[in-house]
């Protein structure tokens, strides 16, 4: 059976250093990534490979946040890809910056990506790889996660776009429960 990994992010050079496109950063840092061959296709990006003799789709839609799953269903609906099989990866405000968080279904936590998702596929059962961003100290929500990691944030970036690609390549060998036990809010910060 066919799995489908989406990174959730906005198009466009703007955009590109902004906390909405971690995701989009965690598959750059993937130990294959180089033998990601991208295609056009699902208002989208994505690639194949197999993992353990299963089809793995990466797809990186390029609809901006709030349209994703306009890109997300075509996908899955050509694939057949169950929505248990869906792992969906996304900036979360409610985690720290540089945690990880392995979650199966729940709500929307105001992120219009996953609300985009949830209109289009037929349940919010999909599994979640979130991406601390942490919550702004003052201002709008949606200028923190459209605006670039700040200076103190920034040292870190790599190693927690590497912690969300180990993290992902571990469930994908080892499935959801497992790579959940071992990653999950899981930091790259020192503990205080």
């Amino acid at each position: 059976m066919a799995i489908l990994i989406v990174a959730l992010g906005n198009p466009g050079r703007e955009y590109e250093e902004t906390r909405h496109n971690i995701g989009w950063k965690v598959f750059d840092y993937l130990s294959f990534e180089k033998d990601l061959n991208w295609k056009e296709k699902f208002k989208g990006l994505f690639s194949l490979t197999n993992i353990k003799d299963e089809q793995v789709i990466f797809l990186k839609p390029q609809t901006y946040m709030n349209l994703s799953g306009e890109s997300v269903r075509p996908a899955m609906d050509f694939y057949k890809v169950p929505i248990e099989n869906i792992l969906v990866i996304h900036d979360e405000i409610d985690l720290p910056f540089g945690t990880i968080h392995l979650k199966m279904g729940g709500g929307l936590a105001g992120n219009n990506g996953l609300k985009s998702l949830a209109q289009h596929l037929p349940n919010q059962n999909f599994l979640r790889l979130r991406m601390g961003v942490g919550r702004p100290k003052y201002g709008e929500v949606s200028a923190h996660v459209l605006g670039q990691f700040n200076e103190d944030e920034k040292p870190h970036l790599e190693d927690f776009s590497k912690l969300g690609a180990e993290a992902l390549e571990f469930y994908l060998k080892s499935g959801f429960q497992k790579a959940q036990n071992k990653y999950s809010k899981k930091t790259v910060l020192e503990k205080e």
